[in-house]
């Protein structure tokens, strides 16, 4: 750590996924390589702002319907910082992202960083992701960096896959100083909306439905023809990239079967444009949970883990790693590399609202 200033900060992560939690991550950092981890919380919200927020995505521009979800994302972090009782010199405040169209230079996190500045008293950094959009990069991964502070001590080519609505993998080989990161494809996405749509759940618990069914051999192939799979990286997803169409037709236990395979082949594939192999993927995000999943990666990759078996709380990486980007933020470090998004250089990011 040697002289560097430590500073106390908080994370808030809203995912695309809509799980209906916002997480709120403490820990103390130096935004360099000390990182010491304090507490996590995860603040429960109303079914009716997920719907408020999902009527959202894909917009472009504000209306009326994007200020009320604006209005009620913001109230629902307040209402999560407060009631976490966690007090820092920063938030890192990432917002609910509702679009994201790298290759149109936009991306989009709704959320007011001044007013939640204003009612809890501390600093914010919102807008993490717009710089590097502005600068050319994919805005996205942004957390690469926080993992490999984390993994630093590793001394082989190491993984860490984060299984949100979209999928996306860092690469990390400390010998060699590399770092490559870069969404894979669905995650959780196609089967947490398939499951609202046509179950009336929020998720299939444990996989158990997807394991039910049979896969649709046919269709898998018809979405891993996209494109976006042939592409090397860097590259970025928005979670409604690809819809539920295709297996509209499908019994429903074999629909949920097919985009469960569909996330791990889209994963795979991944995999195999890492530079070199690499003896253990970890995994956080809420698809770690998904017992049918984490079998089939295993079955396809080798060793898939839990991040939990090296010590870290998988519901809380994301809400950490935007702790830590706002100390960088605030120090003007890089959040981003050419190597992660694409941009030229590597850069810093954020927008600081004092309070």
């Amino acid at each position: 750590m040697g002289d560097q200033k430590v500073y106390r900060a908080i994370g808030l992560m809203s995912g695309t996924v809509l799980d209906g939690e916002i997480d709120v991550a403490l820990l103390e950092t130096d935004g360099q390589g000390y990182v010491d981890v304090k507490e996590f919380y995860a603040h429960p919200y109303d079914k009716s702002v997920r719907e408020k927020v999902r009527a959202c995505f894909g917009k472009y521009e504000r209306d009326a319907l994007v200020d009320e979800a604006d209005a009620l994302v913001t109230d629902v972090h307040i209402d999560a910082l407060k009631a976490s009782g966690f007090e820092a010199d920063i938030i890192g405040f990432h917002g609910q992202t509702i679009t994201h169209a790298p290759d149109e230079a936009f991306t989009w996190q709704i959320g007011d960083g001044a007013r939640l500045a204003k009612s809890c008293s501390m600093a914010v950094v919102s807008d993490m992701r717009q710089a590097d959009i502005k600068a050319g990069g994919q805005g996205a991964p942004l957390l690469p960096l926080y993992h490999a502070a984390r993994l630093s001590m590793h001394k082989e080519p190491i993984a860490v896959l984060n299984l949100g609505g979209v999928s996306n993998i860092t690469y990390i080989d400390n010998p060699v100083q590399e770092i490559i990161a870069f969404d894979c494809g669905p995650g959780n996405a196609l089967m947490d909306d398939y499951m609202r749509v046509n179950l009336g759940k929020d998720y299939d618990e444990g996989g158990a439905y997807a394991a039910s069914g049979t896969v649709s051999e046919a269709l898998v192939e018809r979405y891993l023809e996209d494109e976006y799979f042939a592409l090397m990286p860097p590259k970025s997803l928005d979670r409604n990239h690809w819809d539920l169409s295709l297996v509209a037709g499908l019994p429903e236990a074999d629909a949920m079967a097919t985009l469960l395979k569909i996330s791990v082949l889209a994963i795979k594939q991944g995999v195999k444009m890492l530079p070199r192999p690499v003896h253990t993927v970890y995994v956080c995000g809420g698809g770690r949970k998904n017992a049918a999943l984490m079998m089939r990666l295993s079955k396809w990759l080798g060793e898939v883990r839990a991040v939990e078996d090296i010590g870290w709380n998988g519901d809380a990486t994301e809400a950490e790693g935007f702790a830590y980007l706002a100390v960088r933020s605030l120090l003007g470090l890089p959040l981003t590399l050419p190597s992660t998004t694409g941009v030229a250089k590597p850069l810093t990011g954020g927008v600081l609202h004092k309070p």
